[in-house]
């Protein structure tokens, strides 16, 4: 279906400008894909640890549970399946529609098999039914993500990547408020069967926005030649192109400054000694909300000011908004300076990561989305939280937090230098997706 889903009538037209591309059908469907998308990390985040928890289990064993999360990190290897593996009997959907279908029946199942295994009788059989909802979930994710960016003109693919980070935010915080009410009135059993129908948003959209107009084939293969060619055919393309190693190079490092930064947030307001109370009220409450409007507004600047200005503003904001915390580190306990810091933090954080997003998505050939989209992501996120993870303590021991902070300022800046260079070269098109 086209943007007549929704009928164009005037009360659009009475819209601020900035608000009236949330509006079209495409960016709502993104919502409602991003909802499905949210609510398979929540099954194994915070709500499985609360249900091990509850039932007595080890915090060492809980804590193990978070490799269930790697499988998100190594969607990429089977994403190919998605490009060039037609499906049996419903393939006449749709190359995306049946695979989101298929994919997203496979993460109900997971789900509820999650919710028939007994933690206190079998914690192995947990953990196993928590990979499979990891593995499922990841699945779900590159199809959505493929649909997502197919369904999307290049003008729109700013506010798409915002809707859709809005839906994974309602669907992952519904899903899991949901869980614990329900668990609280009937058990976790209950609990995890009734939030697989959070998995129905995504596949019902199809049903009115049917195959994306801008899936382009990649030929689908039979044989191991053919299927080698599955495989490499969407690496193949991206090294071929120019400025490709630019690119990645951009898709690895941009991020590493950000993500040292988030690290430590809490160990900070910890020495700094803000109570539980003022945490909750600044980071977790105030923050969500700066979150959600940076989220607007980088839709808002992607559509008006282009992929290069939108992106290169983006970097910038999210570079600067680590010096805040040196800032805070060096005033030290300020209820007042502390709300600044986060607020600024997550609002750039949330305009930044619009913008990215809609950058790495017009990143992709149309014919291999899955594939490419889910390498590129994998690659945006696996390199900071690693080389990051192990690092971060040691650094604050050996510098201290305002020299950690202005460090993590400076490991911003060469994305920003290879950005720039990515559009004074011409490899950043305005038409691109």
């Amino acid at each position: 279906m086209s943007e007549d889903f929704i009928p164009k009538q005037d009360w659009r037209r009475h819209l601020p400008a900035g608000v009236r591309p949330y509006t079209e059908s495409a960016p709502l469907a993104a919502l409602f894909l991003g909802i499905s998308s949210g609510f398979p990390y929540a099954m194994i985040g915070a709500t499985l640890t609360t249900r091990l928890a509850q039932d007595g289990i080890d915090k060492k064993a809980v804590t193990a549970f978070s490799l269930a999360f790697l499988v998100y990190n190594l969607k990429f290897l089977w994403a190919w399946i998605v490009d060039g593996v037609r499906l049996p009997l419903i393939g006449h959907l749709g190359q995306r529609v049946s695979w989101l279908w298929v994919t997203g029946t496979l993460v109900m199942a997971a789900v509820i098999n999650l919710a028939l295994v007994d933690p206190k009788a079998s914690l192995w059989a947990t953990a196993q039914a928590a990979i499979l909802v990891g593995v499922a979930g990841a699945s779900f994710d590159i199809v959505i993500d493929a649909y997502r960016i197919e369904l999307l003109s290049p003008r729109q693919l700013g506010v798409g990547a915002g809707m859709s980070q809005y839906g994974w935010r309602i669907g992952s915080v519904a899903a899991g408020a949901l869980a614990l009410v329900v668990a609280e009135i009937a058990g976790w059993q209950w609990a995890y069967a009734v939030c697989a129908v959070f998995a129905l948003p995504a596949m019902l959209t199809t049903v009115f926005m049917g195959e994306p107009a801008r899936h382009r084939e990649a030929g689908h293969r039979s044989g191991l030649s053919e299927l080698w060619r599955s495989v490499s055919e969407p690496l193949i393309e991206f090294f071929a192109r120019r400025g490709a190693i630019l690119v990645l190079l951009f898709v690895l490092l941009h991020k590493i400054g950000d993500t040292l930064a988030n690290l430590t947030f809490r160990l900070l307001f910890d020495d700094l000694g803000f109570s539980n109370t003022e945490i909750a009220a600044y980071d977790v409450g105030m923050g969500f909300w700066a979150y959600l409007i940076g989220i607007f507004v980088g839709g808002a600047m992607y559509a008006r000011m282009g992929v290069r200005r939108s992106v290169i503003w983006c970097l910038w904001l999210m570079a600067v908004s680590n010096l805040s915390f040196a800032g805070l580190a060096q005033i030290g306990h300020s209820n007042a300076f502390m709300a600044a810091a986060i607020g600024f933090e997550n609002f750039a954080s949330g305009a930044g990561g619009v913008c990215v997003v809609a950058y790495f998505s017009a990143l992709c050939d149309l014919r291999f989305t899955a594939s490419q989209y889910a390498l590129i992501s994998a690659g945006a996120s696996v390199v900071g939280r690693f080389v990051t993870g192990t690092s971060a303590g040691a650094l604050i021991q050996s510098l201290g937090y305002v020299q950690f902070y202005l460090l993590t300022t400076l490991l911003a800046l060469p994305g920003i230098v290879l950005f720039m260079l990515l559009v004074r070269r011409g490899y950043v098109n305005e038409t691109d997706g």
